[in-house]
């Protein structure tokens, strides 16, 4: 199978943004390659949900790789002893996972590399979230900078392009956009604390977010609480 058209590494949880942002580079006429990382996350069913987006949304290629960040704790994401919290609180949550989105950025940056790719897509916003700092467009333009310098392809004058298109959107805009793509949200998992089969909890930020977002948008909630 040849290419279509130019390629692009889309960072892929099998969250609601993730798969609005892969969605997105597809119907911009990317040839997309998907990236999902289990790093040891305790909402495990998310990767099986990157698993079926990428088959619906038809990427030319689906990798997972393995990174435990559990060893390094620090987030109630990856350290069991902390407890995920399930009601609005000050300041950064402990949902926040240290340095994760420049970890995967940097996996990504190595595989598009590879491939050749022009862009990378992320699906992190600044808007209807958590507060984390690397959602934030300051870090994405950071991160432009850096790759910038960083890659060969950069030197010899064809940059990669850091692809943020829903920083500035609510929650409501980016479930709309998805509609608009024909995104099926129900095969997506936001849960920080989803069982096994993708249950969600309905108490913790993210589901709190997703749950506000589809009130917003007017658009009937297909999450499994």
């Amino acid at each position: 199978m040849s290419d279509s058209g130019q390629r692009a590494v889309v960072l892929l949880s099998g969250g609601l943004d993730s798969t609005t942002i892969l969605a997105v580079a597809r119907d911009q006429g990317h040839d997309c390659y998907a990236l999902s990382l289990d790093y040891g996350q305790r909402h495990h069913a998310e990767l099986a949900a990157a698993a079926i987006v990428a088959r619906q949304l038809g990427v030319r290629e689906h990798r997972v790789m393995h990174l435990d960040m559990g060893p390094f704790g620090g987030s109630a994401l990856t350290d069991s002893s902390i407890a995920v919290p399930e009601t609005p609180g000050c300041g950064i949550p402990v949902t926040y996972v240290p340095a994760r989105n420049t970890i995967m950025l940097s996996l990504s940056l190595g595989w598009a590399e590879v491939l050749d790719a022009d862009s990378l897509y992320i699906g992190v916003n600044a808007l209807d979230y958590s507060g984390y700092p690397d959602c934030r467009p300051e870090f994405i333009a950071a991160y432009q900078r850096l790759a910038d310098v960083a890659t060969k392809r950069a030197v010899e004058g064809r940059p990669i392009q850091v692809r943020a298109p829903l920083i500035n959107l609510t929650k409501a805009e980016i479930i709309l956009l998805g509609r608009r793509l024909g995104v099926d949200y129900s095969q997506t998992v936001s849960c920080y604390q989803a069982d096994a089969t993708g249950l969600a909890c309905g108490r913790c930020d993210s589901c709190r977010l997703r749950r506000q977002g589809f009130l917003e948008a007017g658009i009937p909630d297909p999450t499994r609480y």
